[in-house]
């Protein structure tokens, strides 16, 4: 056959990115729960039938490593003549389903194009049903490895009777999944609806085509770094469970066209449920790289073949089981920056300062006595991102690993008993520098129910003792804190409270750190921070705290 030349390559790759995006909107616009609908804690790709990557629609980069990894096992366990047009497959654990937590369930379709295997549309979001945490994953709630939901059409109702009798709001949950369904089901018609215009050996060739192009653009890119090795460190303040000081190293070696991450001397996985599994670590990895090389170079297997990690069996960015992973992200945060600090030793222009470093939540649980049924909400809070050479951070925003819409006040209140406080900048927050920092988010929220076992089961955020570092001369951001305020009296202020009873009135503060600055502030930048004083962005302790004389 005639090779695919380089405009139909990226028709079709344009063509196949836009099949990706749709289901996105498909799936929000689908599901049943805030954490879907309003937040957006999903995300979609198009895999080949040898599970090979061809599209990641641009959602949460995080979890790629479920998506990836659910579909490894599946390749693995089993043989095309066992799949069938028709079956689903479900998946969430860690360690046998390739997710890389609990509540990210995924659903996979086999794809099939006049009998033959042709690709697998993949989606997975995010089941805000489990509050447990614990020291281990048989704590944290129902296990799935790679299971066929549905054979040749037909569901298996046990299967799907097991999973429902594990969660508290079932009709949420079957809303979820049966959107999950519908999206996987869009892809999948729409990818044979391209595929009878462009006829099926064009697409074979486009898949190897692509996954070519994407290694090559890949080692082009590699081949660019200067060589050498670059080294960078950092620490999460504490697991949640006592161990404090949780280093994460990394090095980056960089030969011609090879480049290796190694993260030997990170720290052994811990006891609280921060431990990465390998797919988070690789998803990481691919993320940061995406970020600093070629944006032009797709997001394919092609692509992500040409990097070597390396890391130690049981290590925090490397978890063997049974080790506990309900809250990677935040450590998955932090694996970023690190990797990004390592970057900056190569060129500090290629990356930004350290951003506020975790993915900080609300997770609230009880049963609205206006209803009588159970609720949980869980939100993840922004912060500020790092400064760059030529730029201030963002202010408020997801960083890096996680990319997900905040609840909207009035979302948040009509759903559940509870009333926002208080939505704001989090002032002073951000680090000084000739570019600053971005300022955090503050987020306070009251508690309306009158019944008695209203539950704070879980909240953390982190960056309150180790602030993020800022790049040339930059200083740092401000730090997080996380408060339960009784009768305007603070009874915990711990960053990572687990199991606290709440009482009608009590208030949650969670105030997420600031991004780092850039470069050391001169005489121009002086008028800037005037402005910033003047727009109420910084005060007057802050500018004392930086070192800066205005006078």
């Amino acid at each position: 056959m005639k090779k695919i030349n380089s405009i139909n390559l990226e028709i079709i790759a344009n063509s196949m990115s836009s099949i990706a995006e749709q289901m996105g909107v498909i799936l929000s616009k689908t599901g049943y729960s805030t954490n879907i609908k309003e937040r957006k804690d999903l995300s979609v790709a198009v895999f080949s039938a040898k599970g090979e990557l061809l599209s990641l629609a641009q959602h949460i980069p995080l979890h790629f490593s479920s998506l990836s990894g659910a579909v490894e096992v599946l390749t693995q366990k089993y043989r095309p003549e066992e799949i069938y047009d028709g079956d689903i497959f479900i998946a969430n654990d860690p360690y046998s389903g390739g997710g890389s937590h609990l509540p990210d369930i995924v659903l996979l379709k086999p794809v099939f194009y006049k009998d033959e295997l042709i690709a697998y549309m993949v989606n997975t979001g995010h089941h805000a049903d489990k509050t447990r945490k614990g020291s281990t994953i048989y704590d944290e709630g129902l296990r799935i490895p790679v299971i066929k939901l549905y054979e040749r059409g037909k569901l298996n109702q046990d299967i799907m009777d097991l999973i429902m009798l594990n969660f508290q709001m079932k009709y949420e949950r079957q809303g979820d999944i049966s959107a999950q369904m519908i999206t996987n089901q869009y892809g999948a018609d729409k990818l044979t609806e391209l595929i009878d215009r462009i006829g099926i050996e064009t697409f074979r060739e486009f898949c190897r085509e692509w996954l070519s192009y994407g290694k090559r653009k890949a080692e082009v890119a590699i081949e660019a770094l200067p060589d050498g090795d670059y080294t960078f460190e950092d620490f999460m303040d504490d697991d949640g469970a006592g161990n404090e000081d949780l280093k994460i190293a990394a090095k980056i070696t960089v030969k011609g066209k090879n480049i290796t991450f190694d993260f030997s001397g990170t720290c052994p996985q811990v006891s609280g449920p921060y431990n990465c599994v390998p797919c988070a670590l690789k998803a990481t990895v691919y993320y940061a790289m995406l970020s600093v090389l070629d944006h032009t170079i797709p997001a394919n297997s092609g692509f992500f073949d040409s990097i070597e990690i390396k890391a130690e069996p049981g290590s925090l960015v490397w978890a063997t089981e049974p080790a506990a992973v309900g809250d990677r992200e935040t450590t998955s945060q932090r694996i970023a920056d690190v990797i990004f600090g390592a970057f900056s030793k190569m060129n500090p222009e290629m990356v930004v300062a350290a951003g506020n470093g975790a993915m900080s939540f609300f997770s609230f649980s009880g049963k609205d006595s206006r209803t009588g049924n159970p609720y949980i909400y869980v939100e993840t809070i922004g912060g500020g991102s790092g400064a760059r050479y030529n730029k201030d951070g963002l202010d408020a925003v997801h960083v890096h690993m996680t990319n997900t819409s905040n609840l909207p006040v009035e979302a948040l209140e009509m759903e559940y008993p509870l009333m926002v406080e208080k939505y704001a900048l989090h002032e002073n927050s951000c680090g000084p520098g000739k570019y600053r920092g971005g300022l955090g988010i503050v987020r306070s929220i009251r508690v309306l129910d009158e019944s008695k076992d209203t539950v704070l089961v879980a909240a953390a955020t982190e960056r309150s003792r180790r602030r993020p570092w800022g790049l040339a001369g930059g200083g740092e951001g401000g730090n997080a804190s996380l408060r339960v305020i009784r009768d305007g009296k603070v009874i915990s202020d711990v960053s990572k409270p687990r199991n606290v009873v709440l009482q009608t009135d009590d208030i949650i503060e969670l105030m997420t750190a600031g991004g780092g600055g850039y470069g050391p502030i001169g005489e121009r930048e002086k008028e800037k921070i005037e402005a910033d004083l003047r727009e109420g962005i910084i005060d007057r302790q802050w500018i004392r705290d930086a070192g800066i004389s205005l006078d």
